[in-house]
């Protein structure tokens, strides 16, 4: 089973600029489950069908141990694998989960059954994808089970962390190179879908000494993968430290062009390491016809 690491971007006294990682159970420890932070739940599920959904810590990694709590009195526990498999309820209509012991909750839409079953047919895709973060496919047809998808991008297997027979989030292989890939989903050894995505690589160029306050400082990310602007979201974990203009969380679009580069300046308020998470946005979505 292989977790997830978050792109987290630490520039500091100390620090280490840190990308997304991917590890297997064997190499990492479980983390506790009452640090859980993130719920992945399909954004549409179908009433009475089998649903998967995933929990990961601060740092993105799969969270057992986490009980999971429905507005309709439901509740699941995520496993082992940090994800959870549910039956969806049978009256259609909006659902709020939450982590339970925390604030804030994620809404998904609970569907009537369809007439006839469809085989596994890709709807939406985003037009950008990050190579280390999870991106979403809209449809119809997928396994809810997620581990009875077979996700491949570029013939090499993908890891389902969250899936509906509607909706699925995917973390790409780890080895893919950027640019385009071909995406093919089947549920069990079914019919495949294919979709087209453009995997972007995002990296940090950054002053990694300590900052001061009054001190300005600019964090600059260059993609690789494509010419094209896209967009990106910073979101300040260490608000005492410095500022990130634009607030909190903020968003950049970056230059195009063959030198692709998007922007956040930041202002020190005290002595300190800054720790910014930066994750692309994927806001063209292509709609399959």
């Amino acid at each position: 089973m292989e977790r997830m690491t978050l792109r987290i971007f630490a520039v500091g006294a100390m620090a280490a600029v840190t990308l997304c990682t991917v590890v297997t159970a064997e190499e990492q420890s479980a983390p506790a489950a009452k640090n859980a932070r993130i719920l992945l739940m399909p954004r549409k599920m179908i009433s009475g069908d089998r649903t998967t959904l995933a929990v990961l810590d601060a740092n993105g990694r799969l969270t057992p141990g986490v009980t999971i709590a429905f507005s309709n009195g439901d509740h699941v526990t995520t496993n082992a694998t940090g994800r959870g498999l549910f039956v969806a309820p049978l009256t259609p209509g909006v659902l709020y989960a939450t982590i339970q012991g925390r604030p804030g909750r994620v809404q998904t839409l609970v569907i009537a059954a369809p007439a006839n079953a469809s085989t596994p047919s890709v709807v939406q895709a985003p037009h950008f994808a990050s190579l280390s973060d999870r991106f979403e496919l809209q449809g119809h047809g997928f396994c809810g089970d997620a581990d009875k998808n077979v996700v491949r991008v570029n013939g090499e297997s993908a890891l389902v962390m969250a899936a509906s027979s509607e909706s699925m989030t995917i973390l790409p292989p780890e080895d893919l190179q950027p640019g385009p890939a071909d995406v093919t989903v089947a549920c069990n050894k079914g019919a495949a879908s294919a979709a087209r995505l453009i995997f972007l690589s995002l990296s940090l160029q950054a002053d990694t000494s300590p900052m001061h306050p009054g001190q300005k400082r600019t964090l600059s990310v260059r993609i690789e993968g494509t010419r094209d602007q896209v967009t990106l979201e910073a979101r300040n974990l260490a608000p005492e430290i410095a500022e990130l203009a634009g607030g909190n969380p903020a968003k950049a679009i970056s230059s195009g062009g063959a030198e692709n580069v998007a922007s956040f300046p930041l202002t020190g308020k005290q002595h300190g390491k800054v720790l910014v998470s930066i994750r692309l946005m994927p806001w063209a979505i292509r709609n399959k016809t």
